[in-house]
């Protein structure tokens, strides 16, 4: 059960008042962006106790000396640890908690804790996502189902939420960047601790936060990103390439995806690369949806909007993401070293997606808690088909000051059964994210697929 939620009076009336067709809010709700609330709809002021500060911007420049293409320095470096939660003290923490945190404290009793620092609001995004944000927040709309936006671009098109599932597309749709190169890899540890990094090339086009995208452009493409994903290592699996066509209204047409297999040297069609599919190379650790904690269609499932709730999330993660930082020195048996980990009190929206009557999935139940400056999801906590609790996973943010955006630097899902984990996006022995590539249509086209794919 999820305990001490607080619902904003707003939050609540909003709740009460929600219409699929109508999500837009009034000019004089949009009036509190950059006011009470943040641009991006967070609470502006601190919490009762202090524990949680107000929201003052977020970092606004790099740090001296940085120069983009670099990991990222640490903006913090004299913040200590003011507690550690153990397996042996967490239910002291309990109210802070999420049901899937706990249960790894209780698996891991002598291993897993987490290292509690001092709350900084750090998350922001550039100017012209904030000016978006506000004239979304009076006009964007969800199409039918709630499976697709309208009426938005740029930035978060439901900066103050009346639904679950527009709380869920603000996540999908939260800023980036306008393109993203990512190399670096992912690794399934075994119980004992042994690993082997699959290695990939990924590359991000969205188009729904370039600079000049209109609500008018984007829905006569009906594209909201491209993705293309290709593994140079290890050699069995080097040259297997994914390409996929995320659209904005899914009513209209679904996602789009195709696949390019070294054994069969040829495209194909991938309509199952949705939902509950394995993700690639992932040990059956997690689904196709579980990618960037949440992603695809929402349709299998009702969302309800519960609330907010103060919760110790992976925040400001400097020191995971360090170059400094070997794989071996994050990967450990159970889960990842969490003495290279920091936890800090934030805010969070708690969306509860259940699974609709009829539909499939291997998750009946999810629950997600989500950063409220940044709408990125922080935990997700997924139950099975009998109501158990079965993976927990919980994304390590820090911002990349160059754009600025907060985003994680390491996903890590945590299997509760096999008591295994996938840790994706391990890029300390790689490169850096490059948010200054300029890709166009032409990179993510079958071609293009066929082109990343041959070794």
């Amino acid at each position: 059960m999820i305990k001490n939620l607080v619902v904003t009076t707003s939050a609540i009336a909003l709740a009460l008042s929600v219409s699929m067709a109508h999500a837009k809010v009034s000019d004089a709700e949009a009036a509190k962006l950059g006011n009470e609330l943040t641009p991006l709809g967070g609470e502006k002021a601190g919490n009762a106790d202090g524990s949680i500060p107000a929201w003052d911007g977020g970092i606004t420049a790099p740090p001296a000396g940085y120069k983009a293409g670099n990991f990222h320095p640490n903006p913090f470096p004299d913040d200590k640890v003011l507690f550690t939660i153990t397996g042996q003290n967490y239910k002291e923490y309990e109210a802070f908690l999420t049901p899937g945190q706990m249960k790894l404290f209780a698996t891991y009793p002598d291993t897993f804790n987490m290292p509690v620092y001092q709350t900084r609001r750090s998350a922001s995004n550039p100017q012209h996502v904030y000016d978006a944000t506000k004239k979304n927040a009076t006009r964007a709309e969800l199409v039918q189902g709630g499976n697709g936006v309208q009426n938005a671009a740029i930035g978060v098109p439901f900066p103050i939420p009346q639904s679950g599932v527009e709380a869920i597309w603000n996540h999908v749709l939260r800023y980036r960047g306008e393109a993203i190169a990512r190399n670096g890899g992912q690794a399934a540890p075994t119980a004992s601790g042994d690993y082997n990094v699959i290695g990939f090339d990924e590359i991000l086009l969205v188009k729904y936060s370039n600079k000049d995208a209109t609500p008018e452009a984007l829905l006569e493409e009906n594209i909201l990103m491209k993705f293309k994903q290709s593994i140079n290592s290890p050699a069995r699996l080097a040259g297997t390439a994914l390409l996929v066509h995320e659209t904005m209204d899914q009513v209209k047409e679904p996602r789009r995806a195709w696949t390019y297999n070294t054994g069969q040297r040829r495209v194909r069609r991938a309509p199952n690369i949705a939902y509950d599919a394995p993700g690639t190379a992932s040990d059956g650790l997690r689904t196709t949806d579980d990618f960037d904690m949440f992603n695809g269609a929402p349709d299998r499932y009702n969302w309800e909007l519960k609330g907010k709730k103060e919760l110790y999330v992976a925040y400001n993660s400097y020191a995971l993401h360090s170059d400094n930082v070997k794989y071996e020195d994050i990967l450990k048996p159970g889960h990842i070293n969490p003495d290279l980990t920091r936890f800090e009190k934030h805010r969070v929206w708690v969306v509860e997606a259940t699974l609709k009557e009829g539909l499939r999935h291997v998750y009946q139940k999810r629950v997600f808690f989500i950063d409220e400056d940044s709408w990125q999801i922080q935990v997700a906590d997924m139950y099975d088909n009998r109501g158990e609790l079965y993976k927990v996973a919980m994304a390590y943010g820090i911002n990349y000051y160059e754009v600025p955006t907060h985003w994680s630097t390491l996903d890590v899902y945590h299997d509760l059964n096999s008591r295994r984990y996938l840790a994706l996006g391990l890029d300390n022995e790689d490169k850096v994210y490059d948010f200054s590539v300029k890709p166009d249509d032409r990179d993510f086209t079958e071609q293009a697929l066929r082109r990343a794919g041959i070794r």
